[in-house]
């Protein structure tokens, strides 16, 4: 099972430039979500991910590169695992009910709540339009497969946990599993950071959650290596969504 320590920004919260954060969390490690549980669907996408919280918040930047970048759905609660998509489920202490957080690259976002796949209750809207979100499309200027590279910046805030009343997470030691899929893409995966078994995808498997604690110390700062490996070979610019 997988361990993660989440760091504390201690300037950051919700009224933040959401453009400052995501340039912030470009200098903390990133971890991979890299696991393919289920090998009749192949296909692997570079997938990393960053994780770190404020006072009133969580901040999550996600970075990949894929060959097909899809972002149909474009209100709350759509089915966005269709598109290109991550995704990060958690749930608090030891309870048996968890939260799906799921937002396609153009940071449209489903969330539920219930303790298994089929008991799940959906945000109301005017909650998850709470979550702030900051996306960029990229092209990569390399000959090797995937190029087509995007990052997504969130901030949750802690109301976005609407069947608990957080005045804050610190200290808290989860349970969670970070995701990237994209169901009706040309490729179809399925990819985890912490590792599943099943004989079919699927992702609400708390069983198979890692750990995560929320700690007030110093993140780890990213290398010169992995700062290069994220800057190197990308410029920005427009590009089409499918």
């Amino acid at each position: 099972m997988k361990e993660l320590t989440v760091p504390f920004l201690r300037d950051v919260s919700r009224s933040s430039p959401i453009a400052h954060l995501s340039f912030l969390l470009d200098s903390y490690q990133t971890n991979t979500i890299g696991m393919v549980p289920w090998p009749r669907y192949g296909y692997k996408p570079d997938v990393n991910f960053t994780i770190a919280y404020g006072s009133d918040c969580i901040f999550i930047k996600y970075y990949v590169t894929e060959k097909t970048v899809r972002a149909v759905y474009s209100q709350p609660n759509q089915p966005v695992y269709k598109d290109s998509c991550v995704e990060f489920f958690v749930a608090f202490g030891d309870e048996k009910e968890y939260y799906n957080f799921e937002f396609n690259c153009a940071g449209t976002c489903l969330v539920g709540f219930g303790a298994n796949r089929e008991d799940r209750k959906l945000l109301p809207e005017p909650v998850i339009r709470m979550i702030r979100h900051h996306a960029q499309l990229k092209v990569v200027n390399n000959q090797g497969e995937g190029n087509i590279a995007w990052e997504l910046t969130l901030m949750i805030p802690l109301e976005a946990f609407y069947y608990h009343s957080l005045e804050s997470v610190d200290g808290w030691q989860c349970r969670a599993n970070f995701y990237k899929c994209g169901d009706d893409l040309p490729d179809p995966h399925f990819l985890t950071w912490n590792h599943i078994k099943s004989a079919d995808p699927d992702f609400h498997l708390p069983e198979f959650f890692g750990k995560i604690k929320f700690g007030k110390q110093q993140g780890y700062l990213a290398t010169s290596k992995q700062k290069q490996r994220k800057h190197e070979t990308e410029n920005y610019c427009t590009a089409a969504v499918i």
